[in-house]
């Protein structure tokens, strides 16, 4: 009786776990945010801005600052195409990627 308790809940977590079925054409990669009225301009445009004019370019957009002043912060691992990771030294951006 056990065993079959166990090998019941066994099956509803890898249930839980199956593959969600997609309508053809739909993809996982993410897609550009609507908002983002910085999606028009080169990423590079924000290296020499200050943190906040950066700020407020990015608007609407997915951003994050990955360093600061040669210090690594911490952040997830998900790889983003539309999010820009930004270096910041002294207060002005000084690399912009995306990921």
């Amino acid at each position: 009786m056990n065993k079959l308790l166990l090998t019941a809940i066994a099956l509803l977590s890898l249930a839980g776990c199956a593959a969600v079925n997609k309508p053809a054409g739909t993809s996982t990669a993410p897609v550009a945010n609507k908002s983002c009225q910085a999606d028009g301009m080169d990423d590079q445009t924000l290296v020499g801005k200050t943190g906040q004019d950066a700020g407020a370019l990015l608007n609407g957009c997915a951003w994050r600052v990955l360093e600061r002043d040669g210090q690594r912060l911490p952040a997830t691992m998900d790889y983003r195409l539309d999010r820009r990771n930004l270096g910041i030294a002294n207060g002005k951006v000084t690399w912009v990627n995306r990921g």
